[in-house]
């Protein structure tokens, strides 16, 4: 009797970790990057399906910024983000200067 307990729970838990392994894989959202701007700010690059968003993050808000095809993807705009990043971070170290 307690073997078969101690099966049935065992194979509760297996089914819980296969489970939440399956559902991690097939999500239809991912996070491809993150930068922090300060506390609870930030800029996020999320695939979702076949598009590319960037987001704007603060603690109270967020704001789609870009939505980008993944087979429009091309140099010059993974080099205008890069500029825009580039961009914010100086302003970021900027404003740590002065504060």
């Amino acid at each position: 009797m307690v073997l078969a307990l101690a099966a049935v729970i065992g194979l509760i838990f297996f089914m819980g970790f296969f489970l939440r392994k399956r559902q991690a894989k097939a999500g239809i959202m991912n996070v491809l990057a993150y930068q922090s701007f300060g506390s609870r700010k930030g800029i996020a690059a999320m695939k979702i399906g076949r598009e590319i968003l960037l987001v704007g993050v603060t603690a109270s808000d967020l704001k789609l910024l870009k939505t980008i095809e993944e087979n429009d993807l091309e140099t010059d705009t993974v080099r205008d983000i890069s500029n825009t990043v580039k961009r914010l971070r100086n302003m970021k170290d900027h404003l740590n200067e002065n504060n």
